[in-house]
């Protein structure tokens, strides 16, 4: 295996999981290579529980393999990451993570602590070692590079969570604001930390699916050495950094010099929008239907020609004309999209993203239906129908652990929501499809208005609800395409 490339520490990263390792060091090590950057990554274990041993144990040296589709061509690529400077457990060597605050070298900050990280804790003291939330730990973090650097506005650094929420930079920066009152911190740390310090908005996207157990054993014997810390991810990546000051932070941080996928802008919105309205809609809008219809993965979805023409039928007439972007930056977008659903080298489960239907539909399609209604004056037929497949995917009243049950032929599934999805759900599930339709559509808690005030969409879906259940979901889909 290659060895660590030695050089400063001006990222700090709090998170050790396999989608930063995949993601943002794997972007460091392409801009060190190419001379656009010149700095390394200190991990930072983020909470009590976890290990870092094998990390240290390889000097932050591991593989990272980008395999899928890409430009219509198979890609099948491994990179060993040299730009790891190891990892630090803060809550057994407090002394060793905090003197990072110290570093003038220091320009970065990176997180990911899953989307319950980003909270305030008003339990959280200035004096632990070290405090328990992420914003605590961040606001001591930089109180002490505050002291240390004595009130400079040029120590400020550059803070770059990528949790997946809306709004991360300026959800986190308000966590911090409280922890500063809260500790009675000084008026001049405070502006300081508001004012010299970056707070960024971002969206990140690339499927990081982990450790390849399967090839694992087949690699290392190839590369003739051990890595337990391999990750495999798709080729596909992109990471929009949103700040009033994104030009200062692209010459900071100069990943797109490097010809990496990294967009800087004063407007996250509209790439936000697209993601969610073409990816996780293109999801949420054929996850029911196919499943019902026999299949299981998103794979055999996309090389079944009646789904594949139903989704695409979605996105190109239905979805694309509602996203604020240039109509080429879109399609080019979207036709990426339909090659990572079809990644030989990735099983995406449709049980797995069928969890949360219900509020994913609101989240991600419902926009799109309104909008494309507002325009063209007409239903759109795809995205209606994945409102009706979604409710005869859920229509059942068996009772699992946590879930409904629910059936395809003689198999068993696991339907999964909120308790108030299911207990709705399993009211109903002895409804006529007209009467369903009309309870789900009315259903303000769920939708946060009455959808059977669009003219004629509760006809629509409870039409495509009882063609369902007569016909079966795979000739309602011929139908429609």
């Amino acid at each position: 295996m290659k060895t660590r490339t030695q050089r400063p520490t001006t990222v700090l990263q709090f998170g050790e999981g396999n989608f930063l390792r995949a993601f943002t060091n794997y972007f460091v090590d392409i801009a060190n290579e190419t001379g656009h950057f010149n700095g390394n990554v200190r991990i930072v274990k983020p909470i009590e529980y976890g290990d870092i041993s094998a990390i240290n144990a390889q000097d932050g040296v591991y593989n990272v393999l980008l395999r899928g589709k890409q430009d219509g061509h198979i890609v099948d690529t491994t990179r060993t990451i040299t730009s790891v400077n190891g990892a630090v457990d803060p809550y057994t060597h407090y002394e060793e993570y905090i003197k990072a605050a110290r570093y003038p070298e220091l320009k970065i900050i990176i997180s990911n602590t899953t989307e319950a990280g980003i909270v305030f804790d008003p339990t959280d003291k200035l004096e632990g070692t070290p405090p328990r939330s992420y914003p605590a730990k961040l606001t001591q973090f930089l109180y002490e590079r505050f002291m240390h650097m004595g009130n400079d506005p040029n120590a400020g650094l550059v803070i770059l969570p990528v949790e997946l929420i809306e709004k991360n930079g300026e959800k986190l920066l308000a966590c911090c604001l409280q922890q500063a009152a809260l500790w009675e911190l000084p008026p001049t740390f405070i502006d300081w930390l508001r004012t010299d310090n970056i707070f960024c908005n971002t969206l990140v996207d690339r499927i990081v699916t982990g450790y390849p157990k399967e090839d694992a054993e087949q690699l290392q014997a190839a590369w003739g050495y051990t890595d337990k810390l391999i990750v495999s991810g798709e080729p596909f990546a992109l990471w929009v950094i949103e700040s009033p000051r994104a030009e200062e932070v692209a010459r900071l941080f100069p990943l797109d010099k490097a010809g990496l996928p990294v967009i800087y802008t004063h407007n996250l919105t509209p790439y936000r929008e697209r993601k969610v309205r073409i990816l996780n809609g293109a999801h949420t809008t054929i996850v029911a239907a196919a499943y019902l219809a026999g299949l299981d993965t998103v794979g055999q979805a996309m090389a079944n020609t009646d789904i594949r023409a139903l989704v695409e039928k979605a996105v190109y007439s239905e979805i694309l004309p509602t996203v604020p972007l240039p109509t080429e930056q879109v399609r080019a977008f979207a036709d990426e999209v339909f090659e990572r659903f079809g990644n030989p080298f990735i099983r995406h489960k449709l049980l797995s993203i069928s969890l949360n239907s219900v509020s994913k539909w609101r989240v991600r399609v419902l926009p799109s239906l309104k909008d494309i209604l507002a325009a063209t004056g007409r239903l759109p037929t795809c995205l209606s129908f994945s409102l009706a497949a979604l409710a005869a995917f859920y229509r059942s009243s068996e009772r699992g652990e946590g879930c409904l049950i629910g059936r395809r032929g003689g198999d068993a599934y696991e339907i999964r929501d909120d308790a108030d999805v299911l207990d709705f759900f399993a009211a109903h599930a002895g409804d006529s499809a007209d009467a369903l339709a009309r309870a789900l559509l009315g259903n303000t808690r769920f939708w946060g208005e009455d959808l059977c005030a669009i003219s004629g969409l509760a006809d629509l879906v409870a039409a495509h609800l009882t063609n369902i259940e007569s016909e079966g979901v795979a000739a309602v889909i011929r139908e429609i395409i």
